[in-house]
């Protein structure tokens, strides 16, 4: 299995966030190469601003393992994360993230300085897995909207 197959999953779901009207970030969880978690942006169905992909996700790994910490698991979403979900994967101690499209508006990185790391220091850190297919999604989510 490789990055573009996994990152195609996540994509995947945030396709289902697009067609439920939600900014579309989907997330997927894997471990051993098998994805344990899915989760997609459900902030406007479940009324909750902390719904974002990767907690969704995070949280179906955790039910999933009966664990609370996931250092053998790679995260892969759409779109570069949030300071929010930066946070949770931090806690989680989660071993890989890798993210499609940057989020110049509301990614994590926006604000940090370079030399900070959000994440766990194990944590190794992939980006630009399918650029442009993550970037495309959003952008014509908010295309569509104007």
């Amino acid at each position: 299995m490789t990055h573009e197959y996994f990152m195609n999953q996540a994509l995947r779901e945030a396709q289902n966030a697009y067609d439920e009207e939600e900014v579309p970030v989907g997330a997927i969880i894997v471990m051993k190469d098998k994805i344990i978690a899915r989760g997609y942006n459900q902030v406007e169905k479940l009324n909750d601003s902390t719904a974002h992909a990767e907690i969704i996700a995070l949280t179906s790994a955790f039910n999933f393992l009966g664990a609370k910490y996931l250092p053998e698991a790679t995260l892969y979403v759409s779109i570069e994360p949030c300071l929010m979900c930066a946070g949770a994967l931090y806690w989680c101690k989660i071993g890989a993230l890798v993210y499609g499209a940057d989020d110049k508006k509301n990614g994590y990185k926006k604000f940090i300085s370079d030399s900070t790391n959000p994440f766990h220091p194990k944590t190794t850190i992939i980006h630009g897995i399918n650029k442009a297919e993550c970037a495309a999604l959003m952008k014509n989510f908010f295309k569509a909207r104007r």
